[in-house]
């Protein structure tokens, strides 16, 4: 079968992505979507293009049953939503079976009924013969089609069973498609399966029954990408996949990295052409609704995944990206940086310079000085792979100081520190509260600033900000976001040396800088610094960098 059309025309029905991020997704360990959740997850998932959100199991879980009431006021684009459930049980009808009810009450308009496939699955978990399995299956999918919904079977342990008894997991698929199932999706429920056996087994499965066929991956064995294209390359039509691989145990395919596979390896349109630079984008917005940290590793869609640190490659992308790129990263909406740290070379540090906005193309005196502060700073346990505004403002003054120029971003700064202290109060009680103390210069006045806070470097910050603020209006959209701290090997114990990075935002974008010392407070206060210079920089003020 010819799967391919035209470029950037969607296959439409001749091909299923279908996506389970409500249903499996959210059997992973620490994921709990509320109502509202799952309804701002399917938007997500209806913006990037599938075919076919599963939404949860109506009746069984209360849940999901609000779920499908709320999501019918909402108006998709794209996907239909789909009811999972199970078949009927042994020796009932399916028109009395209050979970079969309960699919039809949910009045989605496709159904995916789960059923088993593996004949010691049949006879010890249901505890029936192979026989009445296949008529719970023939009757459900029968009365389901009768009352207008499109049916979908995920036979359950398709590939073990297949391999211990052939005949029994095809009979269960036969009993699907020949009461009116569209698709018999081959599940590797266990996860056990690996790329060439299973797609060995799908071609076999299609050639034997004709059956249109879809693929379900589990990713114990870490092949669950690997094995859905390959199913697909069997000639599976029918893939499902969760959002970033969320699921049970090790978690199910990649939704992100399927389809990427699928639209830039194999020319397939799975999803409509505009959506496939909004890739990167739903992925990371996935991620903050289920409260998950976004894999930076992540194929297509991480923020590491077009992210180069050596040297030689650096080298080698400035002449053109493509040559360690394996594809654009903008065709899925990501981007490629170049890491700057003591692996780096010239080719590395000029690409960086010019992602920064500073130019050192034409200017070797100010580059060599620049590759030589970095490689010194980082031996001191500095680190610019994740403090683009720190380098930045290291790039601006090398720059200066080679040149002999003037900059009006490292001529001055803000503010200049005459002094700073910082006291902790343990009290009798057991509350701790902490004091600073701030000496600075600024706007050519002497102010000093004392606040309180639940640590130093917060009581520091407060500080610094009461000083500064009536001087500088931009402060007060200026937040600290995020704060790590590492201790770097070397020294042992309290000795050790100690490096901050800080993540400052705006209302328009996010900035991270560094500092290191054997002073924790110290180390802070040469990150915080740096992220408010960074900040005047931006708004046009004259600044430096107070980082050595």
């Amino acid at each position: 079968m010819n799967r391919t059309t035209p470029a950037g025309t969607p296959l439409g029905d001749a091909f299923h992505v279908f996506d389970t991020t409500l249903r499996d997704g959210a059997q992973r360990e620490g994921i709990t979507y509320s109502v509202a959740d799952k309804l701002a997850v399917a938007r997500l998932l209806d913006e990037v293009g599938v075919g076919f959100i599963e939404g949860g199991w109506p009746g069984a879980l209360p849940k999901d049953t609000e779920f499908f009431a709320r999501a019918r006021e909402e108006k998709f684009t794209h996907a239909a939503l789909v009811a999972f459930g199970s078949t009927r049980r042994a020796g009932t009808t399916a028109d009395q079976d209050p979970q079969v009810r309960a699919l039809l009450d949910s009045q989605a308009p496709v159904v995916t009924l789960v059923a088993k496939s593996d004949r010691r699955h049949i006879e010890r978990a249901l505890r029936t013969d192979v026989t009445e399995a296949c008529a719970m299956v023939r009757d459900t999918v029968a009365f389901l089609t009768s009352e207008g919904r499109r049916v979908f079977l995920d036979a359950e342990h398709f590939f073990d069973g297949y391999a211990y008894d052939p005949d029994t997991a095809l009979n269960v698929l036969t009993a699907a498609v020949e009461a009116g199932a569209d698709v018999a999706v081959l599940c590797d429920t266990n996860g056990g399966q690996l790329p060439l056996k299973l797609a060995d087994t799908v071609g076999e499965v299609i050639a034997r029954t004709g059956f249109r066929v879809g693929i379900h991956c589990q990713d114990d064995t870490g092949c669950a990408v690997a094995n859905s294209v390959a199913a697909v390359q069997a000639g599976a039509t029918h893939v499902q996949c969760t959002a970033n691989g969320y699921g049970e145990r090790a978690g199910n395919a990649d939704l992100f990295a399927v389809v990427g596979n699928l639209v830039t390896k194999l020319g397939m349109p799975v999803i409509p052409a505009a959506s496939v630079p909004e890739l990167s984008r739903v992925s990371h917005a996935l991620a903050e609704i289920a409260n998950i940290a976004p894999d930076t590793h992540q194929a297509y869609v991480g923020s590491s995944a077009f992210a180069h640190k050596a040297g030689l490659h650096a080298s080698a992308i400035k002449v053109d990206p493509l040559l360690y790129n394996h594809i654009d990263p903008s065709v899925v909406g990501n981007d490629m940086r170049v890491l700057v740290t003591e692996m780096a070379g010239r080719a590395s540090l000029e690409l960086k310079g010019r992602e920064l906005g500073v130019d050192l193309a034409g200017q070797p005196a100010a580059l060599t000085a620049s590759v030589r502060k970095v490689k010194e700073l980082e031996a001191r346990g500095w680190s610019f792979e994740a403090a683009d505004a720190s380098l930045e403002l290291l790039l601006r003054k090398e720059v200066a100081a080679a040149t002999d120029g003037t900059d009006a971003t490292v001529d001055a700064p803000p503010f200049r520190l005459e002094s700073y202290r910082v006291i902790l109060d343990h009290g009798m009680d057991g509350e701790i509260v902490s004091e600073a103390t701030v000496k600075v210069h600024v706007a050519d006045q002497r102010v000093i600033a004392t606040a309180e806070g639940n640590g130093p470097v917060h009581a520091l910050d407060a500080a610094l900000r009461k000083a500064l603020a009536p001087h500088l209006p931009w402060l007060t959209a200026v937040r600290l976001s995020d704060y790590k701290v590492r201790i770097l090997p070397g020294a042992a114990g309290t000795d050790a040396v100690t490096r901050v990075l800080v993540e400052s935002s705006d209302h328009e974008r996010e900035w991270t800088t560094v500092g290191v010392h054997g002073n924790i407070v110290e180390a802070s206060w040469l990150a915080l610094c740096d992220a408010l210079v960074h900040k005047a920089m931006r708004v046009a003020q004259p600044v430096t960098s107070v980082s050595p």
